[in-house]
């Protein structure tokens, strides 16, 4: 009869940790659909725990609020007729294609620092610039 070797049993193989939510990248870029998901990644973790991300979320938030205060002064120069439309389309269309930019550049892992915003969301990120 052929010997049967007795095989000892194999430990269980270590199970690599997988990465908890998204990737940074993608929380970068989401960040700037609104401020919503800005807050939420400030609110929640393993997201507020990342400088890079906090840093986008605290700059998408301080442009909404930027958008907020010039949208307020684009709109009572609305009162001048040709003149007002103009420089509310010109201001909307800057601050549309600033959002893009800043937006696919946080998808593509690049940080553009907005002048006056950025220096403003990095002390209160704790992200070096």
């Amino acid at each position: 009869m052929p010997e049967q070797m007795e095989q000892t049993p194999q430990p269980p193989q270590a199970q690599q940790a997988q990465p908890v939510g998204m990737s940074e990248t993608a929380t970068c870029g989401l960040a700037y659909l609104t401020f919503i998901p800005a807050i939420i990644f400030l609110a929640t973790a393993p997201y507020n725990q990342n400088p890079k991300v906090r840093f986008h979320a605290w700059q998408s938030i301080f442009l909404a609020i930027g958008w907020v205060c010039i949208a307020v002064v684009a709109t009572v120069l609305m009162a001048i007729p040709i003149l007002g439309f103009l420089i509310d389309t010109v201001v909307w269309l800057a601050f549309v294609a600033l959002w893009l930019v800043v937006m696919i550049n946080a998808f593509m892992g690049k940080t553009i620092k907005v002048p006056v915003i950025a220096p403003l969301a990095a002390k209160q990120a704790g992200y070096t610039l």
